[in-house]
């Protein structure tokens, strides 16, 4: 009786984040499940259940008639070029950072300090974020001109900006943070007993990263990369602005099929990318067991 009294409680306890959750991820999730199989016209959406829209993202996949990898093959796999690559150098930037504020910062009141110096881009837009780099990164440029007037390059270089290249650098520019935080947190749980004894026994400063630090830190580098990857596979607004609206996405692509209406098939488009987003991420939770560690 005591314990169906303490479920009941717990459940009741339980129940508006319950509600919420529902309410805000899971019914949207199935509504864009079923409009993914709606049909639509110029005009209207119509409620009768078609697999039509899947066949068309995966028309002429894997490769087309001249051979060529399908325009759904080379969007998929440009956007995890820019998952990966982010991915790599976040993990070393937030890695090298926390291991910094962690280890190398004496006092808990100047590790606050510099982590909230850390979190002070987050304080304006992303989109203020972004633009900030043109009149950097531009033709005329402050690189440009820098680079240009000491004699390094002839003339200004074309791929800084509106590039691959720029692309990526926003993105490690807005997602770094991601990666700082859940390493910092695991670094922080560490037993610093188990550096000492490491020095004891010889080890050197590299060998007690390598061998303590960095698999006792692995929960945190997981979260922190599935925290970056997810957000990078879905992003549209950072690959428009920072690729001059040439590069293509996954992301770029939804948003450019909503606007032209075309929502079954945005539909299908997001879908399909949550499955694989759904998949890299079961692949990185197989690497660590996040409710033994947490």
């Amino acid at each position: 009786m005591k314990s169906a009294r303490t479920a009941a409680i717990a459940w009741a306890q339980a129940s508006p984040l319950a509600a919420v959750f529902a309410l805000f991820f899971v019914v949207p999730l199935a509504l864009v499940l079923v409009v993914s199989f709606w049909q639509a016209t110029e005009y209207e959406l119509l409620p009768a259940f078609t697999g039509q829209n899947y066949i068309d993202v995966f028309a002429g996949c894997p490769v087309t008639a001249d051979g060529d990898l399908c325009v759904t093959f080379k969007t998929y796999l440009s956007t995890l070029k820019f998952g990966v690559l982010t991915w790599a150098i976040t993990a070393v930037l937030g890695f090298s950072i926390a291991w910094f504020l962690a280890f190398h910062v004496q006092g808990t009141l100047m590790q606050t300090v510099l982590f909230i110096v850390c979190t002070v881009p987050f304080w304006t837009s992303n989109v203020i974020r972004m633009i900030s780099w043109v009149p950097l990164l531009g033709r005329n440029g402050l690189v440009n001109q820098t680079l240009v007037g000491a004699g390094l390059v002839d003339q200004p270089v074309e791929w800084l900006l509106f590039s691959d290249f720029s692309v990526v650098l926003a993105f490690v520019h807005l997602y770094t943070m991601f990666m700082i935080v859940p390493i910092f947190n695991s670094m922080m749980r560490i037993d610093r007993n188990l550096l000492e004894a490491a020095r004891d026994n010889g080890a050197s400063p590299w060998q007690t990263m390598v061998h303590v630090v960095l698999p006792l830190s692995r929960t945190g580098l997981i979260i922190g990369s599935i925290f970056v990857l997810a957000l990078v596979m879905g992003d549209f607004v950072t690959v428009g602005v920072m690729g001059g609206q040439q590069i293509a996405s996954v992301g770029k692509v939804i948003q450019v099929q909503t606007s032209y209406l075309q929502f079954p098939m945005a539909a299908a488009n997001a879908v399909i990318l949550l499955a694989v987003v759904l998949m890299m991420i079961a692949a990185l939770m197989r690497l660590v067991n996040l409710r033994k560690e947490l």
